[in-house]
């Protein structure tokens, strides 16, 4: 008997520090009510509370707290059914007002982020809510932030999940979306295929004048080359001139040159018999000694002539600046 009567005092005083010792863990508030009225908040660490006058009627997490808000239709601007849903975080921040407030503070939360989204979605076109997202979050979180003051609760973000339209909605979506990436397509084709010939023409372009340049130069040279030649071949005439005039003073000099009039003579007789159609024959065509005399002649007169005549004072003139009469043509 003094055995069970131990344990059964032993199992009452374990019951009377049970309920006398009370531990709070981290994060977390008890609210303590004593006659049904509230007495205190307790927070982290180890409490006394009085048995059978005191309560713990309400606990809460201090903690941040993830409500998945549910899915939900929403009628757009443009009268387009989508299905939305979110995440809310919220975190309370005075428990008593957590418990006396309101009844269920997470399900009124949760309430309210429906009914603000579906405000704000009906504000919007449906290509609008893809794009919006963060100024529906703003929204939602400023709305049920304000409406769960009075209950001791802080919403600190809202995050949309999925924006669900109907199937021919996706449908006509996805037949513009592939519309828009073909009209890309295409506009960068024909943006490279401008950008092409406008490459090429700038190649034709640089390419003609590169050859016009080329072409100048060339003819700048050829140019050059004639005058270079006719002015040798000039000084090579002079030279020549002069050689045969010092030659003629030469004993001998005569005889010489009557030699070459009737080589040159019979010569180009001749050719004219070759080439020609019509041939004139002169009477005295045997004697070639008159011809010759005749040459030799001339160049004797010219040549008293210019011995007699008065040396001027006027620069001589250079081969080159001599006029020469243009040949005549025959036919």
């Amino acid at each position: 008997m003094s055995t069970i009567a131990a344990l059964i005092v032993m199992t009452a005083v374990f019951i009377v520090m049970v309920r006398v010792f009370r531990i709070v863990p981290q994060r977390t508030a008890f609210i303590v009510e004593r006659l049904g009225k509230y007495q205190a908040t307790l927070e982290a660490g180890l409490h006394i509370v009085v048995p059978i006058l005191d309560k713990v009627s309400y606990k809460h997490s201090l903690k941040e707290q993830a409500l998945d808000v549910p899915p939900q239709q929403c009628i757009t601007k443009d009268n387009i059914a989508v299905e939305v849903d979110g995440i809310l975080y919220v975190q309370v921040v005075d428990p008593k007002k957590a418990s006396y407030g309101i009844n269920d503070y997470l399900y009124a939360s949760t309430q309210i982020a429906q009914t603000t989204m579906r405000s704000i979605i009906g504000k919007l076109d449906l290509d609008k809510t893809f794009e919006e997202r963060d100024t529906i979050n703003v929204a939602i979180v400023s709305a049920v932030d304000k409406a769960s003051e009075p209950w001791g609760v802080k919403v600190t973000r809202y995050e949309v999940k999925n924006i669900v339209p109907p199937k021919s909605i996706k449908d006509a979506m996805e037949k513009q979306m592939r519309a828009e990436r073909e009209k890309r397509a295409l506009i960068a084709q024909s943006e490279g295929d401008k950008q092409a010939k406008i490459n090429r023409a700038e190649g034709d372009k640089q390419e003609m004048i590169e050859r016009s340049e080329g072409e100048k130069q060339k003819r700048i040279n050829e140019a050059d080359g004639r005058a270079q030649e006719i002015l040798r071949t000039a000084a090579a005439t002079a030279r020549g001139i002069r050689e045969i005039a010092a030659a003629l003073r030469e004993p001998g000099g005569m005889e010489a040159v009557n030699l070459r009039v009737a080589e040159q003579y019979i010569q180009e007789f001749g050719n004219i018999a070759k080439t020609g159609t019509t041939l004139i024959v002169p009477t005295n065509l045997t004697d070639v000694a008159g011809l010759v005399r005749t040459v030799t002649g001339v160049i004797k007169s010219g040549e008293s002539v210019q011995q007699d005549a008065p040396r001027s004072s006027a620069p001589r003139r250079a081969p080159e600046d001599r006029q020469i009469p243009p040949p005549l043509e025959r036919e």
